[in-house]
């Protein structure tokens, strides 16, 4: 399987969840099935078929995590030396050359993207533009709506 990259701050986010889950949750909801079937007849008992289901779901984000962090190949941005060129990892400050807004974005992995923190995707179609370029460029988006230009203000590694 193909490693898929993760930025240091990503993988050491999913082992904090990968944490909480294996030490405060799973430990709760052991806890509620054994409450649970403490109420006699388990044919009719909604509190134990809604604790065995969250068990369910509690134990497939575990397994999910632990493979994700398996097939993880962590880059820490910091340590890069890519001679001011986008790269994965990099934060990019951009100015629409329609617009005239100034906006930042970091490019991490798929796991990791989340657009309200101004992290996208390396696979999406402006981390795709940015990528290989520096900064003074001008990176030509092909988004769903036409073409889109972006001048590349800074490049950093964060």
């Amino acid at each position: 399987m193909n490693k898929s990259p993760m930025t240091v701050q990503g993988a050491q986010k999913l082992r904090d969840e990968l944490h909480e889950l294996k030490t405060v949750k799973r430990p709760d909801i052991i806890q509620a099935i054994a409450e649970a079937r403490a109420h006699g007849d388990l044919k009719e008992n909604a509190e134990y078929h809604a604790a065995r289901e969250q068990q369910g779901f509690i134990e497939g984000r575990i397994s999910e995590i632990e493979s994700k962090l398996s097939n993880a190949e962590i880059i820490d941005v910091t340590k890069l030396n890519a001679g001011g060129r986008i790269v994965f990892g990099a934060t990019v400050d951009l100015l629409d050359a329609e617009t005239e807004e100034e906006v930042t974005y970091q490019i991490v992995g798929d796991d990791e993207a989340d657009i309200k923190e101004k992290r996208i995707s390396i696979n999406s179609p402006i981390a795709r533009a940015l990528v290989g370029r520096e900064e003074g460029d001008v990176a030509v988006v092909q988004a769903p709506k036409g073409e889109k230009e972006y001048e590349i203000l800074e490049v950093k590694y964060l």
